[in-house]
């Protein structure tokens, strides 16, 4: 039998083969004039034309998350936004450069849940006046103390080239290679992952 399994696969793995992965496109910022959803927008232009996994855009500013342990917060964003990262196999992360590190609005988002990132993969693309490096290497530690295993390949708009007037995102043709070279290894590690979870 263990042979035939081998040879064959057996059962769930066909069906995990079978069954697209859901990625989660997150938004990481809230700010009032934010041009995440613009990039957000693009990236999920680009991954629908793939047709390898169910790609949806989460905007963190939607839950209304109030700050972690703050009192009187609505505990029904909380909630949802349990709800839907626990239903994602993986994700994307649209990450500004906010004083050389990410938003407070997405650190508080990433640090409400944790058995919901556990055993996931996730890409980042960033952006900022030096492409958001440091926002994304900021994001990495956080990331791995989650347990979300965070891709190499890193997409990285500048404000200076791929945005014109630095708000409308107008990005450089190589940025959409890279972003699906980084989308390859998403879907790859999301794949391995899910026989982990499942």
């Amino acid at each position: 039998m263990g042979f035939l399994n081998r040879l064959f696969g057996t059962k769930q793995e066909e069906e995990i083969t079978m069954t697209k992965s859901n990625i989660g496109i997150i938004l990481g910022s809230t700010r009032e004039g934010r041009v995440s959803p613009q990039v957000g927008a693009w990236v999920k232009e680009l991954a629908d034309q793939r047709g390898d996994a169910n790609y949806t855009i989460i905007d963190i500013a939607e839950f209304k998350l109030p700050l972690l342990g703050e009192a009187g917060g609505d505990a029904s964003g909380a909630a949802a936004w349990s709800d839907i990262i626990a239903k994602q196999d993986g994700f994307v992360f649209i990450v500004q450069e906010y004083n050389h590190s990410i938003s407070a609005s997405l650190k508080n988002a990433l640090d409400y849940l944790r058995e919901e990132w556990n055993d996931k993969a996730a890409g980042i693309v960033s952006y900022g006046a030096v492409g958001g490096a440091r926002a994304a290497e900021h994001l990495r530690g956080i990331l791995s103390e989650l347990s979300i295993a965070h891709v190499r390949v890193h997409p990285a708009l500048s404000l200076f080239t791929d945005f014109e007037k630095g708000t409308d995102l107008k990005p450089a043709t190589v940025q959409a290679n890279s972003v699906n070279q980084m989308l390859d290894q998403v879907i790859s590690w999301t794949t391995a992952l899910n026989t982990i979870r499942k």
